[in-house]
């Protein structure tokens, strides 16, 4: 994280690259590109994204935990229903289900991918990595709640056939999928901040020393005084126009993802797949940084806050949208998929529980993560 200066030089890469990244989006929107141009969209993408995780650092260490990992959670996550809603306005009956596959991609990679690399991360450095049990428990709770209302009710309701809500039921899961998103904010951020606290344990001798050894490497000491109040601003604003250009980018490969998964005969749902991987490769990108602090609290933040929020905004967009989109709106899961998500759910229980873990909880959330994966690809 290059927080140790306060001024960020107008050439710096972490202001050219999400610039010249918004130029290509608007070179590139609405075009049928050749190759080479998806190459360099491709390109400019990549380093959107490694624009994105630097700003995020740099607000994050301005304004705390966990408001740090909120506002990079939150930002990705409006940005990515946008996409959603752009994709289901232009795709016709074909992605009737694209939202369904979107969120539920994001939950199974921040459930499963942020969360399994963090713990790997985290429990190579220290053996063990620890964390806060009562927050991320909570975390989970939430994201299994909304889950199961969201994503798991539509395939059995009865009133519309298919894995369908009906109008009612719609508006439902969207409200209440909106108040439990902002009552988990609420607590997260005032009534129970502590929850989401990095855990400081008997470590602070070793981690005093660790610091020592980084800044005797030539490292940046991760407890430098934060940015200035316009320096985290600049970067708040630098931080929005990188995620635009991620997530517009991802839009204009889109059509070459969707002939390149035609062409590959896979299922149309890998659109959507890829589209998360996509949207969520800042928060992978920040969480194992965070790990690799032995800041594993920070990385769990950022994986069950987006998830939370994936599900918690979506939702009430996708509904709101429905007022001028037509077709069908699949959001029931399949079987399989039912089966990942309590599997996900009951892991993720038993990982977080003790408040500590080891490599082995982060190899079987990644092992969960390649089952979805394989299975999205060979149903």
């Amino acid at each position: 994280m290059s927080t140790a200066t306060h001024r960020t030089p107008l050439t710096d890469w972490t202001v050219v690259v999400p610039l010249v990244a918004l130029v290509a989006l608007a070179f590139s929107w609405g075009r049928d590109l050749p190759t080479l141009a998806v190459a360099l969209v491709a390109l400019c993408l990549a380093g959107a994204v490694l624009a994105a995780v630097h700003h995020a650092e740099v607000v994050a260490h301005r304004v705390g935990e966990p408001f740090g990992s909120l506002v990079l959670a939150v930002a990705v996550t409006v940005i990515e229903v946008a996409l959603i809603v752009t994709l289901l306005a232009d795709g016709g009956d074909k992605t009737s289900s694209l939202a369904r596959d979107t969120v539920f991609a994001a939950v199974m990679i921040t459930c499963n991918g942020i969360v399994g690399l963090s713990l790997l991360v985290g429990a190579l450095r220290n053996r063990v990595a620890v964390f806060n049990a009562e927050g991320s428990g909570a975390a989970l709770a939430t994201v299994a709640t909304l889950a199961v209302l969201s994503l798991v009710l539509p395939t059995f309701t009865t009133s519309k056939p298919g894995p369908e809500f009906s109008t009612a039921q719609l508006a439902f899961a969207a409200t209440a999928s909106l108040a439990l998103y902002g009552l988990f904010v609420a607590v997260q951020t005032v009534r129970h901040r502590d929850y989401f606290l990095p855990v400081d344990t008997k470590r602070i001798r070793k981690e005093a020393a660790q610091a020592a050894a980084a800044a005797a490497a030539g490292e940046e000491d991760e407890h430098a005084e934060p940015p200035t109040a316009r320096a985290a601003l600049i970067s708040l604003g630098l931080l929005l126009v990188a995620l635009v250009a991620v997530v517009g980018n991802a839009k204009a490969v889109s059509p070459t993802i969707e002939r390149g998964v035609a062409d590959l005969g896979l299922p149309y749902a890998v659109v959507g797949v890829i589209i998360a991987l996509l949207v969520l490769a800042p928060e992978t990108l920040a969480a194992v940084r965070a790990a690799r602090r032995d800041r594993v609290q920070t990385s769990l933040n950022l994986a069950y806050g987006s998830a939370i929020a994936s599900i918690g905004l979506t939702i009430p967009a996708i509904a709101l949208a429905t007022i001028w989109l037509s077709g069908p709106l699949v959001l029931g899961l399949a079987p399989v998929h039912m089966v990942l998500l309590a599997l996900t759910v009951v892991v993720g229980a038993l990982t977080i529980v003790p408040g500590r873990a080891t490599l082995l909880q982060g190899g079987v959330h990644l092992v969960l993560l390649a089952a979805y994966l394989f299975l999205a690809v060979s149903p």
